[in-house]
């Protein structure tokens, strides 16, 4: 079977093709733009497409007649199937793009289906766009023109371009409409920020600031139809080969809808954040103040208010009718003609944790220190740990500022992924997996490195073993000290001392070490961790004095508390105040831009300086959280945790930050 697509390249796209090959003796033919070739060929590069079944065919959907003639003979007669994906999916676009692309770009691709001959079949991908902005009640499948207001551009060439096709198209056709597409619903990919995408970063912040046990208060709001990609192109792949369903919408999405409450409940729980105690619906406008409002809006400077709130939120305007929406989308049609496929939308809350990590790894990408990149352009960073928490996140704002980030952990796999990542970002990054409590293996890791790179500038000793237990419950496990200070100790002082000739032969170098806290608190259970880092911070303070001379600087960051996978064991920290990944490692890159000698925060300021003035009230104060703050249920042989007391949570946020 012979296809035509437009948009193949797209997000969309790129998943109908995908599958359009993995049908029996296809072959498809890609419209695609000349400047847009290193599209094309990305395309079959990643589906491993065989050249002879994904072809491309040099046009544009702008152009009358789509393509050269000479082109179009060779596909006359010869296609079954032509899918029109191509389209300006963007909330800030404005009349002249979507009239020349979704309306013209439609009309062309008509004509161009209609001049085929053959028994050919036009697969149209609309939207529930064309249900316009303020529509009330449930838009069924068979409903189309129904007095909506469609005055946004979007919204209007969305239903324009529907009404070209159902008037104008002399073949068989379809429609689909999918609703807010999101990532794959498997592996989360996704290619731009839409959707319930511009709710991640507020959710991101309240996840960071606020504890997990804390519940919050929020707004039912209006229902978003959302839909992952991966089954918008399953459907509508299957639907397009079943008979007798010409002249027929499908609406493709989660049905019933989610409301924006229980979207943003989904995910925060899939972000790790606190849940919601209860939510309450915002009261209805009436309807005169309502369409007063719309009218209002289209004032100029209203318009003007708008486009510098979009710029200042990332929200466009229109979107933000999405939250309040009276609108419900029936999806009947969809689902009887996949009746035996196997095929149907999955719910939001199954498969939100991999829209998350792909956002949050993939999409959240950081922007450059200021003045990192006078700083730190050009500059070889070693970082190790760099696999997941500080580390990564350290090397990731590295590459921002245009250094070239080495990124050691013990699993290749894991650096491969995020070095990926990086690279498409735009910043260099490299990937060297090291076991940092093997000595020789370390030895192997700076011969590697120094042997392909020359030099390192900046070693960040990030990777470390944390153990928390009391001294008594650890009589019997003197190996908890001795891995303790194999890594946090030994294994760092090895990597140092491997870099380290040749930073002072370059009369240059920074070593960065994350420390803890606890050395200044003096933490109690945590006897193994913090001796393993106050012997590296004694080791650097020696060494800081030896290499002055040869502008090698020795930095040591005392690390609060930071949620991290390194603290999730610990169940009691869900209850806990802690820093966020991202604000631990802009220490990291202050203290490389600076070379600060000493990072610390207030708490362990106050708490170094209360040990050198009144040392028995300090211990007095610790020996208090070291009865409020048990040791683990497994480290005292108990099966459940205990939920911590008023006096417990008192005591942890004044406390803020320190290892209990």
């Amino acid at each position: 079977m012979n296809y035509f697509v437009t948009g193949g390249t797209g997000f969309i796209g790129r998943f109908i093709v995908e599958r359009l090959l993995q049908r029996r003796q296809a072959t498809v033919y890609l419209l695609v733009r000349k400047e847009s070739k290193h599209k094309f060929e990305a395309l079959r590069d990643s589906l491993g497409a065989d050249p002879a079944r994904l072809l491309p065919v040099w046009g544009d959907i702008t152009t009358t007649g789509l393509m050269a003639k000479t082109q179009f003979s060779k596909l006359k007669g010869k296609i079954d199937h032509v899918y029109h994906l191509a389209a300006v999916y963007d909330l800030n676009m404005d009349d002249e793009t979507g009239d020349r692309v979704n309306n013209e770009g439609t009309r062309n691709v008509v004509e161009f289906t209609n001049a085929l001959g053959g028994k050919v079949t036009l697969q149209h991908m609309s939207s529930i766009a064309v249900a316009g902005g303020s529509f009330r009640g449930v838009f069924k499948e068979n409903m189309f023109d129904e007095g909506q207001d469609t005055s946004h551009p979007y919204y209007r060439t969305k239903f324009q371009s529907e009404r070209i096709v159902r008037e104008e198209c002399k073949v068989p056709w379809r429609v689909y409409r999918p609703g807010a597409v999101v990532g794959s619903s498997v592996t989360g990919e996704m290619d731009k920020i839409d959707g319930p995408y511009y709710l991640f970063p507020t959710i991101k912040a309240i996840r960071d600031t606020v504890p997990k046990w804390l519940p919050l208060l929020g707004v039912e709001g209006g229902k978003i139809p959302i839909v992952p990609v991966d089954y918008v192109a399953d459907a509508t792949v299957a639907i397009a080969h079943k008979p007798g369903l010409d002249g027929k919408a499908f609406q493709l999405l989660q049905a019933p809808q989610d409301s924006t409450g229980r979207i943003m409940e989904i995910m925060f729980d899939a972000a790790h954040g606190p849940g919601f105690a209860a939510q309450f619906e915002l009261p209805a406008m009436p309807r005169l103040v309502r369409r007063g409002l719309r009218e209002t809006a289209k004032l100029l400077p209203l318009k003007v208010a708008a486009r510098q709130m979009t710029r200042a939120t990332g929200i466009p305007a229109a979107a933000l009718g999405y939250l309040t929406s009276q609108v419900s989308f029936d999806d009947r049609q969809a689902r009887a003609a996949l009746k035996g496929t196997g095929i149907k939308c999955p719910k939001l809350q199954d498969y939100a944790p991999a829209l998350w990590s792909y956002w949050e790894s993939h999409m959240d990408f950081p922007k450059a220190h200021r003045g990192g990149k006078k700083k730190l352009a050009g500059k070889v960073v070693m970082v190790t740990g760099a696999s997941s928490g500080i580390g990564l996140e350290s090397a990731r704002k590295f590459a921002a500022s245009d250094a070239t980030v080495i990124l050691v952990a013990r699993t290749l796999s894991k650096l491969e992924e995020q070095v990926d990542i990086i690279r498409k970002h735009g910043g260099e990054a490299h990937a060297y997996p090291c076991d940092l409590s093997e000595l020789e293996d370390i030895d192997r890791l700076a011969n590697q490195v120094l042997e392909d790179f020359g030099r390192v500038d900046i070693l960040v000793n990030n990777a470390g073993r944390s153990i928390r237990r009391a001294v008594m419950e650890s009589l019997d496990r003197f190996h908890d000290y001795e891995r303790t200070m194999q890594l946090n100790y030994f294994g760092c002082v090895r990597l140092i001392n491997a870099l380290l000739p040749s930073m002072v032969h370059n009369k240059s170098g920074h070593i960065i070490n994350i420390s803890s806290i606890g050395c200044l608190v003096n933490a109690p259970r945590f006897a193994a961790y913090v001796a393993s880092k106050s012997a590296l911070d004694a080791f650097s303070r020696s060494l800081s004095s030896e290499v002055k001379q040869d502008n090698v600087e020795v930095s040591t960051i005392y690390m609060p508390l930071v949620r991290t996978p390194m603290i999730a064991p610990t169940k009691i920290y869900d209850y806990a105040p802690t820093w966020s990944v991202d604000k631990a490692s802009e220490l990291v890159i202050d203290a490389a831009v600076h070379r600060t000698k000493r990072i610390k925060t207030f708490l362990g300021q106050t708490a170094e300086m209360s040990y050198a003035v009144a040392p028995k009230l300090n211990d007095s104060l610790l020996a208090r959280s070291f009865q409020l703050f048990p040791s683990s249920a497994k480290a005292r042989g108990k099966g459940t945790e205990e939920a911590p007391s008023g006096e417990t949570m008192a005591l942890a946020y004044l406390l803020r930050g320190a290892h209990l």
